[in-house]
């Protein structure tokens, strides 16, 4: 097949009947129209499916040539992205020929007309509508005065492209995983706010002029608010906008603010801020009854390589070492934290 059968272990279904296929794919998407277009000897429908907190992911593959129209989706977005082939998709006035390199985008208040070709598996990442337009409205500091509709065309060759795809592959294996990332609620918000902020910013919309549009940066005074936020809830999932909306401005003002006062985003001082509290905790551990997975996967780093590079780059020795020296160092992080006195001088 030339490609691998993603989320393997959390099967929904697999039919050969159309009208169990229909109403299978229903229930996780919404009540839509299918036709065999292809032979109908060929329809060997697999869908496996699984929900990661706010976002869902899937893994969903004909093998025949099908007609989909669910209409209007209403309620909820969509990526999808061939595994193999190609598939025809109309979304409102927007056409596009989807292959692995050009993935769909369909808008919710848009009609939704598709034509998936026999062997075109695709992996499907759907957000809620809900969700998707208030991380927009906190992000313009505004409400919206209309639909959020996107570009029906995502680039997947592109590099923000890529690294979303990598994103969305993370959560997959979290997925296929059962245990580790996908027990982690703080990695696990991460990635979906990750993906999402990333699909506002990058993917054009009728909201990407706003989006890009200058915004007055938040003042020092309303900066140290939401550094004091960030370091008193760093132990929960939180993301951009619930710190902007802690502290009453834009999600734009106050990444503004950070780079304008601090020269970094405010999830980058929420990294630093949790990479402090897993240096405190490997200094305070025991050896023998804790990992260094455990204590990083604990404060929100899903990708061990990078952690362990961040971490290096911080601390000058590896977390394992720090770890395997916690005994005999004593328990004084906070003394070595650079980032706290740092942000101190700053103001």
């Amino acid at each position: 097949m030339g490609h691998r059968v993603l989320l393997d272990n959390t099967p929904l279904f697999a039919s050969s009947d159309p009208d169990e296929v229909r109403e299978e794919v229903g229930r996780v998407f919404c009540a839509h129209r299918l036709d065999l277009t292809g032979d109908p000897a060929l329809l060997a429908a697999r869908f496996n499916s699984a929900q990661l907190g706010s976002v869902r992911v899937s893994y969903l593959d004909y093998g025949t040539d099908v007609r989909i129209e669910p209409g209007e989706l209403e309620s909820f977005f969509l990526v999808q992205v061939p595994l193999a082939g190609h598939s025809l998709i109309r979304c409102g006035g927007q056409e596009i020929v989807s292959t692995p390199s050009l993935a769909s985008l369909p808008s919710p208040t848009e009609h939704l007309d598709m034509r998936w070709a026999a062997q075109c598996p695709q992996l499907i990442v759907k957000f809620d509508r809900e969700t998707v337009e208030q991380t927009l409205e906190q992000m313009l500091g505004e409400r919206l005065d209309r639909p959020l509709v996107f570009d029906l065309g995502v680039d997947m060759t592109s590099g923000w492209a890529r690294s979303w795809r990598a994103m969305a592959d993370l959560v997959v294996h979290a997925a296929e995983d059962g245990g580790g990332l996908a027990a982690q609620s703080l990695a696990l918000a991460h990635l979906e706010n990750a993906l999402l902020s990333s699909l506002l910013t990058m993917q054009p919309s009728n909201y990407w002029p706003k989006l890009a549009a200058p915004r007055r940066p938040a003042v020092p005074k309303v900066v140290r608010r939401a550094m004091g936020f960030i370091e008193e809830h760093a132990h929960l999932p939180i993301n951009t906008a619930d710190v902007a909306g802690a502290v009453a401005v834009s999600t734009r003002s106050l990444q503004e603010g950070f780079r304008t006062h601090l020269g970094l985003t405010p999830m980058a001082h929420l990294r630093d801020v949790r990479l402090a509290r897993v240096h405190e905790d490997l200094l305070a551990a025991d050896p023998a009854r804790v990992t260094v997975t455990a204590v990083a996967a604990r404060w929100g780093f899903p990708h061990q390589g990078r952690f362990a590079a961040a971490y290096r780059e911080r601390y000058g020795q590896a977390p394992s070492a720090t770890l395997r020296n916690s005994a005999s160092t004593g328990r004084n992080p906070r003394s070595a934290d650079g980032w706290r006195t740092a942000a101190k001088r700053t103001f």
